[in-house]
C-alpha cells in the first residue's frame, strides 16, 4: 500500500465492476477515493462511499460540495457510472434511448461541469471517461449504445482540447467484454419483435460463450490507473487484449474483411 499522496480521486459507479475494482486501484496507488453509486452501498477498502445520481444536477452539486468540503480538492474525476442496452434498434422506445444518453453521456458532462471550476482554480486536473470498443467499432444489436459511446469519444476529445490550457487532461478507456453484471442490468427493449429472435438468440449465445473469459475489471482498472498518473496522458487507452486487436484490426484490415469477420462474430449471415 503506497502512502497517501494528498490526490482526491471521485469515482461514479464505484458499488461493483470496473468502477469498483478502480477505486480500490486508485485507493492502493495512494489517491484518497469517493466512491458513487445511485443507493447506499459498502465499497472496497480504503474507499469512501457517497450516495450519487449522476441524472440529477442537485445530486451532482451536493456530491462534490461534500467532497471538496472534506479534502480541499479534486484532482482525477472517473466518469465510469451506465447502463447497458442491448438489442435491435427499432425494439427500443425513444424515452429508454434518452434514459441511455442521460446517464451514459449527460451524466459524464453534469460530473464534468461540476468539478471542473476547482480543478481550474487549482491549474490542474485528470478526467478519465470510461467508453467502450463499441466507441471505435459499432456492433450488431448496440446500435444505441455504440451511439452514445461514439458521443462521450467526440465529447471527451473537444474538451480535452479546451482544458489543457488550464493542465486539465482528458482521456477515454476502451474496453471490450469486461466480466460484469453489466449485461445481466441493461435495458430491455419496450417492444420484442420476433423478427429479432434468430438475431436475439445468436447474441445471447454469444454472449454466454464470451463472458466467462472476458476481461476481469481488475484489468481495466490497471489502464484507469495508468491514464490517471502518467506524465503525458494519451486521450484514448485500450484495455485489454480484445480491445487492442480490434482496434488494430480496424485501423488497417480492409473494410471488408472486418465487416465479413464483425458478421461472423456476432452470428449473422456473411
Amino acid at each position: 500500500m503506497n502512502m497517501n499522496s494528498g490526490r482526491t480521486a471521485v469515482v461514479t459507479g464505484a458499488s461493483s465492476g470496473i468502477g469498483r475494482a478502480s477505486a480500490e486501484a486508485l485507493a492502493r496507488a495512494g489517491f484518497t477515493v469517493f466512491g458513487t453509486s445511485r443507493k447506499a452501498s459498502n465499497g472496497p477498502d480504503g474507499v469512501t462511499m457517497l450516495v450519487c445520481d449522476v441524472t440529477d444536477d442537485e445530486s451532482v452539486a451536493a456530491l462534490v460540495s461534500t467532497v471538496l468540503s472534506q479534502t480541499g480538492r479534486i484532482d482525477l474525476l472517473v466518469n465510469n457510472a451506465g447502463v447497458g442496452l442491448l438489442g435491435g434498434a427499432e425494439e427500443f422506445s425513444i424515452a429508454q434511448v434518452q434514459a441511455l444518453f442521460d446517464v451514459n453521456l449527460f451524466g459524464v458532462i453534469r460530473m464534468t461541469n461540476a468539478v471542473l471550476p476547482s480543478m481550474r482554480r487549482r491549474g490542474e486536473g485528470r478526467i478519465i471517461n470510461i467508453g467502450s470498443v463499441l466507441g471505435l467499432v459499432p456492433a450488431p444489436y448496440s446500435a444505441h449504445y455504440s451511439a452514445v459511446k461514439h458521443a462521450l469519444e467526440g465529447y471527451s476529445e473537444s474538451l480535452d482540447h479546451e482544458v489543457r490550457a488550464f493542465n486539465i487532461r482528458v482521456s477515454v478507456i476502451e474496453p471490450a467484454f469486461v466480466r460484469t453484471v453489466f449485461d445481466q442490468n441493461g435495458i430491455q427493449p419496450d417492444s420484442l419483435l420476433k423478427e429479432y429472435d434468430q438475431a436475439r438468440a445468436g447474441l445471447e449465445a454469444l454472449l454466454r460463450d464470451v463472458m466467462p473469459v472476458a476481461d476481469r475489471p481488475e484489468v481495466v482498472a490497471q489502464v484507469v490507473v495508468k491514464a490517471a498518473t502518467d506524465a503525458r496522458p494519451r486521450r484514448r487507452y485500450t484495455a485489454g487484449k480484445a480491445a487492442r486487436q480490434v482496434s488494430l484490426l480496424r485501423r488497417f484490415a480492409p473494410a471488408a474483411i472486418f465487416d465479413k469477420s464483425l458478421r461472423k462474430q456476432f452470428r449473422l449471415p456473411v
